[in-house]
């Protein structure tokens, strides 16, 4: 009776023990008992008024241009890649323009960590971030065609899966909106360099929002660290870039961020298609409409 009384105290115990996400800013994660008496890590972040003065004059910028996206176009949904500036961007979202839909694409073959943090996500902030899968019929057809890793073939049958697994299911997610969001930085690539803070995206055929253009590596964790934000774990393993478990993997540090992208390929075609390789209209071009209109 004393060892099932000892053994039922433990997993009472047990029970109250919780894997709270700390901010990985500083690339660490901690495990941490939570017990009703203790102060949630919530309540230990900071708020913008406590930031620097560039982390501050940063999120208004943001803020400003979520906000005007939603004023001109009112239906605007963000594309949740799961990343680092996609733990900034759905904070802010939800603090500050919560009428913004988000949504994220589940290829099939995302790593256990990405869709643990979408489940963090959908808890710490009490809303559902929808979730779009791929046709199962067309990837059945891809791996018969190609094997169940074709993509390493060749930049055809990795843009392919692309296709099936990201692009298709993302048209479908944006399908009615008049807006996109994306977390999209200069600082990762060149092509993205040349990236509008608002512009017409001709390819998807809707406005293009892209907010956090200007904020650099080191903002991103000054700003997931003082707001105490969950992230993927697999940054803590060197992945500065996540995508798909088998394109993906760690790179060394100093290293180009997006190298561990589809790294056998050229650095030119490192893209899923999302993204475009050339530059889209400029805000003051207005769209072509449709004849009569």
């Amino acid at each position: 009776m004393t060892e099932q009384k000892g053994l039922s105290l433990v997993i009472s115990r047990l029970a109250t023990v919780a894997l709270t996400p700390f901010p990985c800013g500083t690339h660490t994660f901690f495990l941490q008992a939570r017990r009703s008496n203790q102060i949630g890590f919530k309540k230990n972040s900071m708020t913008v008024e406590q930031f620097s003065p560039r982390l501050q004059s940063l999120v208004r910028d943001t803020r400003a241009g979520l906000e005007h996206a939603v004023h001109e176009y009112r239906d605007v949904v963000y594309s949740n890649s799961l990343g680092a500036e996609a733990m900034v961007l759905t904070d802010i979202i939800a603090a500050s323009v919560p009428e913004i839909e988000m949504f994220t694409l589940d290829t099939g073959r995302l790593h256990d960590e990405t869709l643990a943090l979408l489940d963090r996500l959908e808890r710490r902030y009490q809303r559902r971030i929808q979730v779009f899968y791929p046709d199962a019929h067309a990837i059945e057809q891809y791996v018969r065609d190609n094997g169940i890793n074709g993509f390493y073939l060749g930049l055809d049958e990795r843009q392919s899966c692309c296709g099936i697994r990201k692009i298709e299911p993302f048209k479908r997610a944006i399908a009615g909106h008049k807006a996109w969001v994306t977390g999209v930085r200069r600082e990762q690539s060149a092509e993205r360099a040349q990236a509008e803070a608002l512009a017409w995206d001709e390819r998807y055929g809707l406005w293009k929002v892209s907010p956090m253009l200007d904020w650099t590596e080191q903002d991103v964790w000054a700003y997931i660290k003082a707001r105490s934000l969950p992230c993927n774990a697999l940054h803590d393993k060197g992945f500065p870039s996540i995508g798909c478990a088998p394109c993906t993997r760690a790179i060394e540090p100093g290293a180009d961020p997006r190298s561990g992208r589809w790294w056998w390929e050229n650095p030119e075609s490192r893209e899923c298609g999302l993204q475009p390789r050339r530059r889209v209209i400029p805000l003051k071009v207005e769209p072509r409409r449709a004849a009569g209109q």
